[in-house]
């Protein structure tokens, strides 16, 4: 069975998010160690740390994990920039690290100017000295898939094949793959079919093996349209269908898969209950002769 969870406000106390996820029936948690849209945070503190860590035990959540600062740019051709980019996400995994979690997800980065074959170098580049610079750290860095607006990298799987394989230390790097994110890009997902073809590709190009968690969420825009908007599940162009396979695939029954879908409350209930509602009823039931045959 997946571990579902939810990306949670850190307001009033990281540990908070803990509490929460634990709250709404969850399993797991993602957080930001920092407020996103800044290039700086607020240092963290022994008890930050030790409050949430003690969280982590008490509620049992498994596989919690951060996403980085959207600021960050690893693709960029401004030197300052792709340095600053550098530095931010260095402390981001030191965050990530000190609170015991598993991964940070990372958008691969965007070009701009430049070419997408420079920005994909100027990635891996940039992963590498943060590598260095993180030496021995359990925490991975997530390469997380692009719906590929602008000059975004990611939106190929084949971008995510390149990266890995020009990062040294290429056993520290995981994916995580954004349903809304894939589908928008192009891969098609709601007949079973190409749910099937579209992980086919993925695995002869990047391996699923190299996937450490799935975003779930539905997509407000169609097919193919390289717009990153997000919907609430089975309400957008997606629909119901390729959660049932993705929650009932077997390759990822162990995988976290945590919500991004909008924060906010319809007739007195959260959606994030609602959303975590939908996802565990599309799961099939074992039959008796299967509970049978696994005793």
């Amino acid at each position: 069975m997946p571990l579902f969870g939810s990306h949670l406000s850190i307001a009033g106390g990281y540990h908070k998010a803990v509490y929460k996820a634990a709250e709404y029936g969850m399993d797991t948690v993602q957080i930001f160690t920092k407020n996103n849209n800044q290039w700086r945070g607020k240092p963290l503190t022994d008890k930050d740390v030790d409050l949430f860590r003690e969280a982590i035990d008490k509620t049992g959540l498994q596989i919690p994990c951060a996403h980085d600062s959207y600021l960050i740019n690893l693709g960029s051709p401004d030197e300052e920039l792709w340095q600053k980019s550098v530095d931010a996400l260095v402390v981001e995994l030191q965050r990530a690290e000190a609170f015991g979690l598993a991964g940070v997800v990372m958008h691969p980065g965007s070009f701009l100017k430049d070419t997408e074959e420079g920005g994909l170098s100027r990635i891996a580049k940039g992963i590498d000295e943060v590598h260095a610079q993180t030496e021995g750290f359990s925490c991975e860095l997530w390469l997380e898939t692009t719906a590929g607006q602008g000059t975004n990298l990611g939106h190929r799987f084949e971008h995510l094949r390149e990266i890995i394989d020009r990062v040294r230390d290429a056993d520290r790097l995981g994916v995580c793959v954004d349903t809304c994110h894939i589908f928008a890009a192009g891969y098609p997902l709601i007949d079973r079919k190409d749910y099937l073809a579209t992980f086919r590709e993925f695995d002869e190009v990047v391996g699923c093996d190299r996937i450490r968690a799935f975003h779930v969420n539905d997509s407000k825009k169609d097919l193919g349209t390289r717009v990153d908007r997000h919907d609430h599940i089975g309400e957008g162009f997606l629909g119901e269908e390729p959660f049932r396979h993705l929650v009932n695939d077997p390759r990822f029954a162990k995988l976290p898969m945590y919500l991004e879908t909008k924060k906010e409350v319809r007739d007195g209930e959260d959606m994030d209950v609602i959303n975590l509602a939908r996802l565990k009823g599309f799961q099939k039931k074992a039959s008796s002769k299967s509970k049978a045959a696994a005793k």
